[in-house]
């Protein structure tokens, strides 16, 4: 059975990929596609339980950049194994909202932790997963904050990564730029400050362009279900 195309959503908090994620994954499924959304931290129940302590529970404000770096690795090789390798190997197309890229920028290169170590962890941690299409939405500061204020929670419920001072999520933003210019064939760079509308259909326009090498795939006829109406 022909593998399944792996797809990444990356981005700085409040760039809008978990909406994409979910509208991605629709649009697949309408086009006949099979498809599994995870996310990270979590996507299996011991993933879930570190996504937890990564960025809910009152412990994780005493957290070392080198503690936090382990436990999304750790979260990471447990979601490769027991969900997204196997998904592949059946032929699914698997969504993730984050992945190892978000390693390689915020512990890496907002964190500043040494970038030999952030690699080593990524490379051992996901193994021969690697993404083949990377959708990185790019988003100023100020949108972000913006976005991350209108976020409905319980009032007992902070998010620990949303707390970060705005020149952590500028180096952020200015370290996914980076990536996606030492990397041009797997990123695609779409401008998160548009509409959600207009931010799914460049994505779905950009995606057949980067899984050719799935054409023969008996899955991956991937067609606009619009352009039928």
């Amino acid at each position: 059975m022909p593998r399944g195309a792996f797809i990444t959503f990356e981005g700085s908090e409040g760039c809008g990929k978990s909406t994409q994620v979910l509208r991605l994954a629709a649009r697949l499924e309408q086009a006949g596609v099979r498809t599994l959304v995870t996310r990270e931290p979590g996507g299996t129940a011991i993933g879930e339980k570190i996504r937890d302590l990564l960025q809910f529970a009152p412990e994780s404000f005493a957290m070392t950049p080198e503690t936090e770096v382990l436990l999304f690795s750790a979260s990471r090789s447990q979601l490769v194994r027991e969900t997204i390798q196997p998904a592949l190997a059946q032929g699914t197309f698997v969504i993730s909202d984050r992945f190892f890229d978000s390693t390689t920028v915020y512990q890496g290169v907002a964190r500043k932790l040494p970038p030999e170590i952030v690699e080593t962890l990524n490379a051992f941690a996901v193994g021969a997963a690697r993404p083949d299409v990377t959708f990185i939405l790019d988003i100023d500061v100020e949108t972000a904050r913006a976005r991350m204020l209108r976020r409905v929670r319980p009032v007992a419920v902070h998010d620990r990564m949303e707390q970060e001072p705005d020149e952590f999520y500028e180096r952020v933003c200015e370290g996914y730029r980076a990536l996606a210019t030492r990397e041009p064939d797997r990123f695609i760079v779409v401008d998160g400050r548009q509409s959600p509308d207009a931010i799914e259909s460049e994505i779905w326009n950009a995606l057949p362009t980067r899984l050719s090498a799935f054409a023969s795939h008996p899955q991956s006829k991937i067609e606009n279900p619009k352009s039928k109406m």
